[in-house]
């Protein structure tokens, strides 16, 4: 009786009580491109808690202060040159900017020719003059595939302040520089705008796992390239509804597209709202396009 009492207890011990872990049931394979994306999720949460509560605060945060600037990024489209799978591809955009890791939404059945006109709005640390980003096919199942890779150092004139749009080759299983190319549109200004920022993302890794969306934080008007995007005297503006402002916004276009022709909509497009949807600051970003 007393070895049966002694069993049961030990089989008692053994029982797991409370949730269960996430690997539960899961072989642990990792590969080192996931071991990254791993530690790239706690960097980029401990970001975001870091951004979250400096917005709540009056504190300054590091974050901005080590940056030597921001990066406008405009990612339109990109041309593939293969669609790997039996469906067409849903493609999305990762962006990486020293440690921080930006994305875009999915472009559902996108296929070799995926559309995005994301624009981005990027701090860009000291030091750093390059961006590297990667396409993946959104996968339910699976891991998401990485499609195509580009390593891109930002053009000078970019860093001069200077608005270029541009085709980047692209790199994968075709080979370096084969797989297809990605059209961006790049500037780069010393001050915020005052528009939202974009927060790093939390990259979440798992089979089946769903992307967060990116959280935008408002950039505390701290000492140093903060506090100079508050201007001292903010010219009062004519409140305009909602029907307005859009036919505005259409009304802006349609000139836009007038006034350069021989320009893509779209990039159009992405450079007017680059700029906020103002007008004079988009002809004059068009205007270096062109040049």
């Amino acid at each position: 009786m007393d070895v049966q009492v002694d069993r049961n207890a030990e089989r008692r011990n053994r029982v797991m009580l409370g949730p269960l872990p996430n690997d539960f049931l899961r072989i642990s394979t990792l590969s080192e491109r996931e071991q990254q994306e791993a530690a790239d999720q706690q960097a980029a949460l401990a970001l975001q808690q870091q951004l979250s509560a400096s917005a709540r605060t009056q504190y300054p945060s590091p974050y901005y202060q080590n940056a030597s600037g921001w990066l406008n990024i405009t990612i339109t489209q990109a041309k593939l040159v293969k669609n790997y799978g039996m469906t067409r591809m849903d493609p999305y955009v990762r962006l990486r900017i020293g440690h921080n890791i930006y994305e875009t939404h999915t472009d559902p059945n996108g296929g070799k020719n995926p559309r995005w006109n994301k624009v981005m709005q990027c701090v860009l640390p000291k030091g750093i003059n390059s961006i590297y980003l990667e396409i993946y096919d959104e996968c339910s199942f699976t891991m998401d595939e990485l499609i195509a890779w580009a390593n891109i150092i930002l053009p000078p004139a970019v860093l001069k302040g200077e608005t270029r749009e541009e085709w980047f080759p692209l790199s994968g299983k075709q080979g370096e520089g084969l797989e297809g190319m990605l059209h961006l549109v790049l500037s780069f200004s010393v001050t915020p705008t005052r528009t939202m920022g974009v927060a790093p993302v939390m990259v979440s890794s798992g089979y089946g796992a769903v992307r967060p969306t990116p959280v935008y934080v408002q950039a505390p008007p701290d000492q140093g390239i903060a506090a100079a995007a508050v201007p001292a005297e903010i010219p009062q503006q004519p409140v305009l509804t909602a029907e307005q402002k859009e036919q505005l916004r259409i009304e802006d276009l349609k000139q836009l597209g007038e006034m350069f022709p021989h320009l893509d909509k779209d990039v159009i497009k992405s450079v007017y709202e680059a700029n906020r949807c103002l007008k004079e600051p988009a002809i004059n970003s068009l205007l270096q396009l062109t040049e």
